[in-house]
C-alpha cells in the first residue's frame, strides 16, 4: 500500500515535470525558429510540435511507473491535452493584439518629402519673414522615435530673423515611413536621409539643432559631411559614442508607483515574447506586434515618466500625440552602439558648435562635456532650471541662446569650460 502511494506521489511529480520541461522546449523551439523565419504561424507550429514530441516522450515513461493500461497511448493523450491548453493559454495572451487607438489625423502645415533612399518623411515648415538668409535651419528630434508637434520652440523666432526653418519626423517615427524590414533603421540610414533632405531643399550648407538623440544623429551627420555644416547646436545631447560615454537612465527616477507601472507594462506575456523575439530576429517581432501595436505599447511607457525629465517640482511634460516609433528606437539604438568611433575625425572639423545642457538633465554632465572636449570650436552653456527637455523648461533662455548664436550675436549666458560640472 505505502509503495503503491509513494510510487503514485511520484509519478505525478514526474507527470507535472514532464509537461513543465515540454512548455519550456515548446517556447524554446518558438524562439530558435525565429532564427529562420519570421513567420509566426511557422513560429507557433514548431513550438507546439516540440511541446506535444516532450510531453509524449517524457509522460510515456511516466504512465508505464504509474501502471497505466496502454500508457503510450495515454502518454499520447495527455501530450495533446496539454499542448491544447497551452495553445489556447497563448492565443488568448501571446498572439492577441492590443488594444490600438484610433489614429490622429495630420495638423495643417505637414507635408512630404518623397526621398531617393526610399524614406517618405513628414515634415513641418516655417518660411523665413525677415531678411531671408541663405541657410536653412534643421531639427532633428529624440528618441530615436520621438518626433515632435510642429514648428518647435524658437523656430518662429528664427523664421523671423530670416532663416527657413524645418522640422521632420525621422524615419520610422511620426508621420515619416514605416519599414517592413525593421533591421533597415540604422544610424548609416538616418544620416542619408538628412543628407537627401538637403539636396531636396537645395541648400548647400545646414544649421543643425538636435535634441537628445538628435544631437547624436547630428554628430554623426558632421563627421559624414562636415563642409555641409554651418552651425550646430545640441540640446541636451545623448552619447556623442557609446562606448565612451554613459547615456543617463530615467528609470532611475521613477517613483515605486510608476516602477510598478512601468513593470506592469513590459511584464505581459506578449510584451516579454516580443522582446525576447527582437534579440532573436527583429522581423519577428514586428511580425507579432505591429508598428501601431508596438508604438502604442511604448507611448504607455513613455508617459509613466513623463514628469522626471524636469527640475523637481516642475509641471510634467505634455505628452506627444505624433506617434512614437518603437521598432526605430530599439533598432537604431542597437546599431548605434556598433558605429565606428566618430571622435578622431570631430576633432578635426572646426565648425562652430553650441552645447547646451539643463542643470537637471538625467543625462551625466560628461555625456556634454564630451562635445565640448572632442569639438575643437565648441561652446558649452549650462542652463539652470531645466532638465533634458531645455525648450520645454526654459523656452526663453533656449530661444535667445538660439538666435544668438545663429546670428553672430554675443551669448546671453556664459559658457562653462571646466570639466567639472557646474555648481
Amino acid at each position: 500500500m505505502a509503495r503503491t502511494l509513494t510510487r503514485r506521489l511520484v509519478g505525478g511529480v514526474l507527470l507535472l515535470t514532464a509537461m513543465v520541461v515540454a512548455s519550456f522546449a515548446g517556447a524554446a523551439a518558438f524562439l530558435v525558429t525565429a532564427v529562420a523565419s519570421p513567420a509566426i504561424p511557422v513560429l507557433a507550429a514548431a513550438g507546439l510540435v516540440a511541446m506535444a514530441g516532450t510531453a509524449f516522450l517524457l509522460s510515456w515513461p511516466t504512465f508505464t511507473l504509474l501502471g497505466a493500461r496502454g500508457a503510450r497511448k495515454v502518454a499520447m493523450l495527455a501530450a495533446i491535452g496539454w499542448t491544447a491548453v497551452i495553445a489556447v493559454l497563448a492565443s488568448v495572451t501571446v498572439l492577441w493584439p492590443g488594444p490600438i487607438p484610433q489614429a490622429i489625423p495630420a495638423p495643417a502645415g505637414v507635408r512630404y518629402w518623397d526621398l531617393p533612399t526610399g524614406s517618405r518623411i513628414a515634415y513641418v515648415h516655417a518660411a523665413a519673414t525677415g531678411e531671408p538668409r541663405p541657410t536653412p535651419v534643421i531639427f532633428l528630434h529624440g528618441g530615436p522615435g520621438t518626433p515632435g508637434e510642429g514648428i518647435p520652440v524658437s523656430g518662429e523666432a528664427l523664421a523671423a530673423a530670416g532663416f527657413d526653418v524645418y522640422s521632420y519626423d525621422q524615419l520610422g517615427a511620426g508621420r515619416s515611413t514605416r519599414l517592413s524590414d525593421v533591421t533597415g533603421y540604422t544610424v548609416a540610414r538616418h544620416v542619408a536621409d538628412l543628407e537627401a533632405i538637403r539636396r531636396t531643399i537645395g541648400a548647400d550648407k545646414l544649421v543643425i539643432v538636435g535634441q537628445s538623440w538628435g544631437g547624436s544623429l547630428a554628430a554623426q551627420y558632421l563627421a559624414a559631411h562636415p563642409e555641409r555644416v554651418l552651425k550646430v547646436i545640441f540640446t541636451s545631447p545623448g552619447a556623442l559614442w557609446p562606448g565612451s560615454r554613459p547615456d543617463g537612465d530615467l528609470s532611475q527616477r521613477l517613483t515605486a508607483e510608476q516602477q510598478r507601472r512601468y513593470d506592469e507594462l513590459v511584464g505581459s506575456p506578449r510584451m516579454i515574447t516580443m522582446s525576447l523575439l527582437l534579440g532573436v530576429n527583429p522581423n519577428a517581432a514586428h511580425a507579432l506586434m505591429s508598428d501601431r501595436e508596438a508604438d502604442e505599447r511604448f507611448h504607455e511607457l513613455a508617459l509613466v515618466g513623463r514628469d522626471t525629465g524636469s527640475c523637481p517640482g516642475m509641471p510634467a511634460r505634455e505628452p506627444h500625440h505624433n506617434r512614437q516609433g518603437f521598432y526605430v528606437n530599439q533598432i537604431t539604438a542597437a546599431d548605434f552602439r556598433q558605429v565606428p568611433d566618430p571622435r578622431p575625425e570631430l576633432r578635426r572639423i572646426r565648425v562652430p558648435a553650441l552645447i547646451m545642457r539643463g542643470s537637471c538633465d538625467f543625462v551625466p554632465w560628461e555625456g556634454a562635456y564630451e562635445y565640448r572636449r572632442t569639438l575643437p570650436n565648441s561652446t558649452l552653456v549650462p542652463i539652470a532650471g531645466a532638465g533634458h527637455a531645455i525648450a520645454g523648461d526654459q523656452p526663453d533662455a533656449y530661444t535667445r541662446l538660439l538666435r544668438a548664436f545663429l546670428t553672430d550675436q554675443p551669448l546671453p549666458l556664459p559658457a562653462h569650460t571646466s570639466a567639472d560640472p557646474p555648481r
